[in-house]
């Protein structure tokens, strides 16, 4: 059987363990979805001066308001 200290390192390292597999699943989740965020085309649409974005990849998009296909904008 484990001694009392080497119970209590042993404790101390799964936990540690834990904690760390857990920071880094979520901090990999948390990535992925603000890089999600982040990879959004915007848009400007020319007919009613309205802001919006799409989807990352979209070359030409639907005005939500008014319907106009718009470009995407480049800076």
């Amino acid at each position: 059987m484990f001694e009392f200290p080497a119970a209590v390192v042993a404790y101390c390292v799964l936990v540690a363990a834990l904690f760390l597999g857990l920071w880094l699943f979520y901090d990999r989740r948390d990535h992925m979805r603000f890089d999600r965020e982040r990879r959004r085309s915007t848009f400007h649409c020319i007919r009613c001066d309205r802001l919006y974005t799409a989807p990352e990849g979209a070359e030409l998009c639907l005005c939500p308001r008014c319907g106009h296909e718009n470009a995407r904008l480049r800076f």
